[in-house]
């Protein structure tokens, strides 16, 4: 429950609760998240000519992501189950050449957002990276994950300064 008409995580006593959303209207929503595994400019060779000892690493990893994108719910205390209607998960060889971008598009028609599940696919999915390349180059870094572009909803349009905001694949 929430007080006052007002969306919360806490109810009356302030102990955490799942926002009640039953009340809001179910809406086309989309979310746009990036990521980038930094790492050696030798490991990055070795992924791009499929040579890596345990195969095919952005593959898996795309997997991963979609995977994870869809699990959100079992993963984020307190965020809601959602129908996904689609998730796109792109992995790129960073233009200078210093690691894998990451980007993740999930949308749903539902009564709440799906950035969670966007963030979640591109973590995931740069952890699945990391896993399959540690034993060559332990020293890679996951880094800027981050919400690119969110629609949708009665908060609207959402845009990362700066941000081109195209879809995955766009």
């Amino acid at each position: 429950m929430t007080g006052g008409g007002k969306l919360s995580h806490l109810d009356a006593a302030g102990h955490a609760v799942m926002v009640d959303v039953s009340d809001k209207p179910a809406t086309a929503r989309q979310a746009l998240a990036r990521g980038r595994v930094s790492m050696r400019a030798e490991t990055l060779e070795l992924i791009l000519s499929g040579g890596m000892p345990k195969g095919d690493v952005l593959a898996v990893s795309r997997i991963a992501g979609i995977m994870a994108a869809k699990k959100t719910a079992d993963l984020i205390p307190l965020c809601h189950p959602l129908p996904l209607s689609s998730v796109r998960v792109g992995l790129t060889a960073a233009e200078d050449g210093t690691g894998i971008d990451i980007e993740a598009c999930v949308g749903t028609t539902g009564p709440t957002g799906v950035e969670m599940e966007a963030l979640t696919a591109v973590s995931v999915a740069a952890l699945t990276l990391y896993d399959m390349c540690k034993a060559i180059d332990r020293g890679m870094t996951i880094e800027a994950v981050y919400l690119e572009r969110k629609a949708g909803g009665r908060s609207g349009l959402y845009e990362r300064a700066g941000a081109g905001g195209r879809p995955p694949g766009t």
